[in-house]
């Protein structure tokens, strides 16, 4: 229950595994569409990230109705994106979706990559189809953005390949962070990140390894579930959420994962598809 204070906060995950979709009867616990999640702020919604979770985010939004959508891009790989020629909002006339991505600047856009991406021989059918006003900006990473008077996004650059931006989402008084790949650094925790998600609320986190599998995919970009207890505990973040699951981590594996997390971090939660979590 909802103190008389507090408006409406909360983060629901649509997508919660990293690099691949991976559907099938060993991943129906903890979900095998890609990033995407959606954070409502009272009645404003935003989403962060595009994967194939966002498909099914799309066609709950066209259920509702005429809405504000404001879809923040992690960065362009195509597992946080490939979802995007399937959002039904943007094939709706009249709705005014915007697309924001704060890593391309100043060598590539965001519309110019969609474009090239959704083109032959890789896919059918151009942006211009979409029958939606939709509007694509370029921020650079570092930026405060403001998608309202009462909501802040600060930003701040994550260690991946071509580049990615993290988010600090601010609402009335408290704070969900979305850290997803990046990498850590050998002599410790990245100040940036470090910096950006301190004393928040929520912290999701890129927790593709365990420290066993890290050193065979030193330079892939991602993270271990132990960097985010020390990341989280370095920025006293009060509720740590592991997410971006390793494809071939299978639900007994993630339950495992789980309870050794628990073991050094209680309270520290495992994103599942379908899950919702209150600052």
């Amino acid at each position: 229950m909802l103190s008389d204070k507090h408006q409406e906060f909360y983060v629901k995950f649509w997508g919660t595994r990293g690099s691949i979709a991976c559907a099938g009867s060993d991943t129906l616990r903890y979900g095998g569409n890609t990033a995407c999640l959606e954070v409502m702020c009272a009645d404003r919604r935003l989403i962060f990230d595009g994967g194939t979770g966002l498909r099914k985010l799309g066609r709950e939004i066209a259920q509702q109705g005429p809405t504000e959508i404001d879809l923040f891009l992690t960065h362009t790989h195509l597992d946080h994106i490939i979802g995007l020629p399937f959002f039904v909002p943007f094939h709706i006339p009249g709705l005014n979706p915007r697309l924001w991505a704060g890593h391309l600047l100043p060598d590539r856009t965001l519309k110019g990559t969609l474009s090239e991406m959704m083109q032959a021989p890789l896919f059918p059918v151009p942006p211009e189809t979409f029958r939606a006003q939709v509007e694509f900006h370029d921020f650079a990473c570092g930026e405060t953005l403001y998608p309202s008077p009462e909501i802040s996004l600060q930003t701040a650059p994550l260690n991946h390949p071509n580049g990615a931006c993290g988010y600090r989402i601010n609402f009335d008084g408290r704070s969900i962070c979305y850290i997803t790949d990046t990498e850590h650094y050998p002599e410790g925790r990245d100040p940036a990140v470090v910096d950006l998600v301190r004393d928040a609320d929520i912290m999701i986190y890129d927790a593709t390894y365990t420290e066993e599998e890290y050193p065979r995919f030193v330079g892939f970009g991602h993270s271990t579930w132990q960097e985010a207890v020390r990341v989280a505990d370095a920025a006293n973040v009060k509720t740590l959420v592991l997410f971006h699951h390793e494809p071939t981590h299978t639900d007994d594996i993630m339950d495992q994962i789980a309870a050794d997390v628990a073991k050094v971090r209680p309270g520290t939660e495992v994103a599942r598809e379908g899950m919702i979590l209150r600052p």
